[in-house]
């Protein structure tokens, strides 16, 4: 009862760290802007982003991901959304930016997710009990993991839902402004030739 008990503690405690380390943010970047966000992590820790672009021009941003020592890990031009995990390579302070520098004027909203996993553990496998431990570690962890997956999923699909539902709508009343200046037109045109045939044959009644 007490292995359980502690097992269930030990898993509440991973879940919740895992889950405070998942940080969403929703920011918006001005035309000629760009906004950059820090993480100081060691090396060999997982980390993630998870973004889409929710209002703005044409649904794009340019992102760059660098090292502690400026080297490029990632770099995207014009992306609407994306996901994109890696390991660190070395310990340090990694730099996210989101870049709208290539607009004239329009600003960008961006919602995010930064996840940054738990630190290796460099003691690990001194003993069975402490290997034992370790992978139940690893296991809940993984858990946690997947448990962040799915709702950055939801997360990510809610979004997209929202974006193709506000361009659906936006659709749907620039094709019903344009019938309505159709028919505007085509009651102009009828009128005027109404107008005009009864104009004529009045002249001609009159010659």
């Amino acid at each position: 009862m007490d292995c359980l008990y502690r097992s269930l503690l030990i898993y509440s405690v991973v879940i919740i760290t895992l889950l405070n380390r998942a940080n969403g943010y929703t920011i918006t970047v001005d035309a000629h802007a760009e906004e950059c966000f820090y993480e100081n992590v060691e090396a060999d820790t997982k980390m993630g982003l998870t973004f889409e672009i929710a209002e703005g021009g044409f649904l794009d941003i340019d992102i760059t991901i660098t090292g502690p020592d400026g080297a490029v890990i990632h770099k995207g031009e014009r992306e609407s959304s994306g996901i994109y995990t890696f390991s660190a390579p070395t310990s340090g302070r990694y730099t996210y930016c989101f870049s709208n520098k290539m607009s004239t004027m329009t600003p960008k909203v961006v919602m995010f997710n930064l996840e940054i996993g738990e630190a290796p553990n460099k003691n690990a496998g001194d003993n069975d009990e402490e290997a034992n431990h370790n992978n139940l570690e690893n296991m809940i962890k993984e858990l946690g993991a997947t448990l962040k997956t799915v709702k950055n999923e939801q997360e990510y699909m809610q979004v997209r839902d929202r974006i193709h539902r506000a361009i659906n709508e936006s659709t749907n009343s620039r094709v019903v402004m344009w019938s309505i200046f159709e028919a505007s037109v085509l009651l102009v045109m009828t009128l005027g030739q109404v107008y005009y045939l009864k104009r004529f044959f009045e002249v001609q009644r009159v010659v």
